[in-house]
């Protein structure tokens, strides 16, 4: 794809990514790197991804109401986050085709426990043995596709949070994610001075998209917009996935 035209079809991603971020809370790393990852190979997606994503969970997380107790209540989480981003990294960074597969198969997961997954509740008793386990996880496959949707987001929906600190409980979890794979980007040389003002750039028409999202967001049928919004994943994440293995 020529120069200017992947300048366009990136903005283009990233203003799409913060729309939908802005009406539902998340999706901004998933449509990322879903509809990026079909034009250049994973590990570049997810390093044109790190800024934006950092900025939009940020404020996310900022801007609301209960900062400390979620901190506190989802810190071994966190840590156990950034744990398995450093441990899964060298697959995401490998010179193979299966980032590509893999990312895919993350994204149809990600869409089919969204459709089909019944509302689910974690007993406070199980809590504390959870949490590091899918933190763990999560931090194994953001490490190795640089989508952390899964199994964070389920988890996290399923503790009790009323609406507005869940979006600022996935928020943190976001922005943790975000640093955690940065941070394993950098260490193995895949986050370069030109990639970091690349991701920086992309870092306007994704809070464009937040804001027009936000403003929109009373706008739409919630249940329809999820609906088709997953069943996009699906496609795409089927696409890749097909696309990967026959390479």
């Amino acid at each position: 794809m020529p120069h200017l035209e992947s300048i366009i079809f990136v903005a283009a991603v990233f203003l799409l990514a913060g729309w939908v971020k802005g009406v539902v809370g998340l999706g901004l790393p998933t449509v990322a790197m879903g509809a990026l990852g079909l034009i250049m190979p994973p590990v570049q997606a997810a390093a044109l991804l790190v800024i934006p994503s950092l900025v939009t969970n940020i404020w996310q997380f900022a801007t609301g109401p209960a900062k400390l107790p979620i901190v506190r209540r989802l810190t071994s989480m966190m840590l156990f986050v950034c744990l398995g981003t450093a441990l899964g990294i060298s697959f995401l960074t490998g010179p193979s085709r299966w980032p590509s597969a893999a990312l895919g198969a993350v994204l149809v997961l990600y869409a089919l426990l969204a459709l089909y997954l019944p509302r689910l509740t974690v007993p406070a008793r199980l809590e504390p043995p959870l949490s590091p386990a899918v933190g763990f996880t999560t931090g194994l496959l953001t490490g190795a596709t640089g989508v952390f949707v899964v199994p964070a987001v389920p988890y996290l929906s399923a503790l009790g949070f009323n609406k507005d600190e869940l979006v600022q409980a996935l928020g943190l979890s976001f922005t943790v994610s975000t640093i955690a794979l940065a941070v394993a980007l950098g260490s193995t040389n895949s986050l370069s001075a030109r990639t970091l003002l690349a991701s920086l750039g992309a870092v306007i028409p994704a809070l464009l998209g937040m804001f027009v999202g936000q403003r929109t967001r009373n706008r739409i049928d919630p249940v329809v917009f999820r609906r088709w919004f997953f069943t996009a994943m699906l496609l795409v994440g089927g696409y890749m996935v097909l696309r990967g293995l026959a390479m």
